[in-house]
């Protein structure tokens, strides 16, 4: 069997497995059988993840059939361990893995789990914005602009901001060519950089928040209608800049992958300009139920900021061991932190 043949079979195999991990968990049902409507075109949640593994497949295949010169894919490799862990698997770890199988693996549990993540998110956020942006459209001229704000407004613009940051990172799981630059070096094999993100992503952050709690609200309701409307509009800027740093990272974004320094846009002023905004735009979100919170009692309101700072500091280990990573693989990290010295805020951490 020809090497391009193996490694579009194998690329469909491990398709094939993280679309029926994905679609049959319990964590997903819901999701899978959420209804979209898109004009008179009716779908799943199912039906889109299923449509978007066909389409992958067939570029998979396309790419692997073009690549005549290329050597075993991390598909492969990954698929190669997994034989050779099945048949002797004390043998297989007491020797040890090859850096090229290793960095194979992890890259494929990293796309197994987020690809799927991120075309269903995609497909959720886009169909949310769609539905938000007719209705706003309709509404036009008929209500005023504050309740369309509040009722149309403020999601359209936020679905759509988050639809633009989730097809960077869609795209980054699934493209990967040296034409684009964007290969995927290595990937971060510590247990603490991997326990720490997906803290963040569902299923786990569903465990995460009964840990230490989630007092934030997407859309916060504040009293007075200009503090209302003000702190809103500046959670939403904070979350614009927020894709702007995945827009930055283009072809490159993922989470615990080494693919290159990128050195432009908001990573130009700090080495982790998305944690910042996330997190700023989450304490936005968190004020009324803070304050709610210590109306209740100062032992209550303490609780809910203290889970706040619980989920910044998750973010702060996630940068800690991001660049911990980088450091470790590429020299030219440290060069790009000693010009970029602050890590969340320009001039003072």
């Amino acid at each position: 069997m020809g090497l391009r043949l193996r490694n579009t079979l194998a690329a469909w195999g491990l398709i094939a497995l993280g679309v029926a991990v994905y679609a049959l968990s319990p964590f997903n049902q819901v999701q899978m059988a959420t209804v979209h409507a898109l004009g008179g075109w009716v779908f799943s949640g199912r039906d889109a993840l299923l449509a978007a593994a066909l389409l992958y497949a067939l570029a998979v295949a396309l790419v692997a059939w073009r690549q005549a010169d290329a050597g075993p894919s991390k598909s492969l490799r990954a698929l190669g361990v997994l034989v050779r862990a099945l048949r002797a698997p004390a043998a297989t770890w007491r020797e040890g893995l090859l850096a090229d199988d290793r960095v194979a693996v992890l890259t494929t549990l990293l796309k197994l789990f987020f690809a799927p993540l991120m075309v269903t998110s995609l497909t959720g956020f886009s169909m949310a914005a769609w539905a938000n942006g007719q209705a706003l459209w309709a509404q036009a001229g008929q209500a005023p602009w504050t309740l369309l704000f509040d009722r149309h407004g403020f999601w359209f613009l936020m679905q759509a901001i988050l639809f633009v940051d989730v097809a960077c990172f869609t795209l980054g799981y699934l493209v990967e060519t040296p034409r684009l630059g964007n290969v995927i070096r290595s990937v971060d094999p510590s247990w603490l950089g991997w326990a720490v993100t997906l803290a963040c992503y569902p299923p786990f952050n569903a465990v995460t928040s009964r840990i230490v709690g989630s007092p934030v609200s997407d859309f916060p309701r504040f009293d007075d209608p200009t503090v209302h409307l003000a702190l809103n509009l500046a959670l939403l800027a904070l979350m614009a800049l927020y894709t702007w740093a995945s827009l930055a990272l283009g072809w490159k974004a993922s989470n615990l992958t080494h693919r290159g320094i990128v050195a432009r846009g908001p990573y130009a002023w700090v080495r982790h300009p998305a944690y910042t905004c996330k997190n700023l735009a989450w304490w936005i979100g968190a004020v009324p139920l803070v304050l709610a919170s210590f109306q209740q009692g100062t032992g209550t309101g303490l609780v809910a900021a203290g889970s706040m700072a619980a989920w910044s500091f998750l973010y702060v280990l996630r940068a800690l061991t991001e660049e911990d990573h980088l450091r470790r693989v590429d020299g030219d990290y440290a060069a790009y932190a000693a010009r970029v010295r602050h890590r969340f805020i320009p001039g003072v951490v």
